[in-house]
């Protein structure tokens, strides 16, 4: 027989996961920073403790052709 606790578990963590209500601030505002850029590069993402920190964003690159 499965074991309900668990199901019960797994279905909190999804719906939690779902409204990002367990989501901590750090890597809402990570993910909302991402959201923004729309595409770029992100040269260093520095994490302490499981938590986004600080991120080093290139901001330019230039290619000379040979």
């Amino acid at each position: 027989m499965p074991d309900v606790n668990n199901r019960k578990r797994h279905t909190e963590q999804n719906s939690r996961a779902d409204n990002g209500a367990s989501l901590h601030p750090s890597w809402r505002a990570f993910i909302h920073y991402c959201e923004e850029l729309k595409y770029g590069e992100i040269e260093r993402l520095k994490i302490q403790d499981g938590l986004p920190v600080m991120a080093e964003v290139v901001e330019k690159k230039i290619k000379f052709a040979a």
